[in-house]
């Protein structure tokens, strides 16, 4: 359904069955990948759900580890160079592939 969404095309015209045109069957699927992506929290990746044992989840579904981006220290140390105050307001730092 991921590349459904990214393409903008029925889940039946992906598998190879249909015509392009979306069935109710493929607007079912749309809707319930939608909703299912938008209950993942931002921050953290999981679902309430998972976490829930009402609703069949477990308290230590998972366990927290660390691991460090390179890329993302690199943006952390140029944003540190960023000035203070008026001049930082707009300022992005992003990563760009480095040309020899």
């Amino acid at each position: 359904m991921e590349l459904c969404a990214a393409y903008g095309i029925p889940h039946s015209q992906l598998m190879g069955a249909g015509t392009g045109r979306w069935t109710a069957l493929d607007r079912a699927k749309a809707l319930a990948y939608l909703h299912f992506t938008r209950a993942v929290c931002e921050g953290c990746g999981t679902r309430p759900s998972e976490w829930d044992e009402a609703a069949g989840g477990d308290r230590f579904a998972y366990v927290a580890e660390s691991h460090r981006c390179s890329g993302c220290e690199l943006i952390e140390m140029e944003q540190e160079q960023v000035p203070q105050g008026s001049e930082s307001r707009g300022v992005k730092i992003g990563l760009r592939p480095r040309t020899e």
